[in-house]
């Protein structure tokens, strides 16, 4: 019996490889519940760029945002990601997942908190 077979777009090993390589360089500088994030922000992410290779360009452009922000993110003064920009992050890919209707991707640990921004649409001000 043959295994189902799935396409990859253009850019989704791209994406999973950013991910993958940011997280490899977290590992060596966070323990506990920040590196405990930065692995669920991770897999969520992972998750997210598989689930929406063959969607829409608006949904696989929220989904690199989420990506982006989260490769991306640093304080400042040369500092790893601190727990601030993780939470950050996890704003980012947790209002994604939402957006997207995948709530079974959040990255948030309690699933019970109300959203209010739930409605809102993703926008560059959540780069700055």
């Amino acid at each position: 019996m043959a295994g189902e077979q799935r396409t990859v777009e253009p850019g989704t090993d791209v994406l999973i490889r950013k991910v993958d390589s940011h997280l490899a360089t977290l590992r060596a500088g966070l323990h506990g519940p920040e590196l405990e994030l930065a692995e669920r922000l991770a897999r969520c992410l992972r998750e997210l760029v598989l689930c929406t290779a063959q969607a829409s360009a608006a949904d696989r452009g929220q989904v690199r945002v989420a990506v982006h922000y989260f490769v991306l993110r640093r304080e400042s003064r040369g500092r790893l990601l601190s727990v601030r920009s993780l939470t950050a992050a996890e704003r980012v890919v947790d209002r994604v997942a939402r957006q997207l209707g995948r709530s079974d991707l959040l990255a948030e640990l309690r699933r019970d908190r109300p959203t209010p921004d739930d409605a809102q649409p993703l926008n560059n001000a959540l780069l700055t």
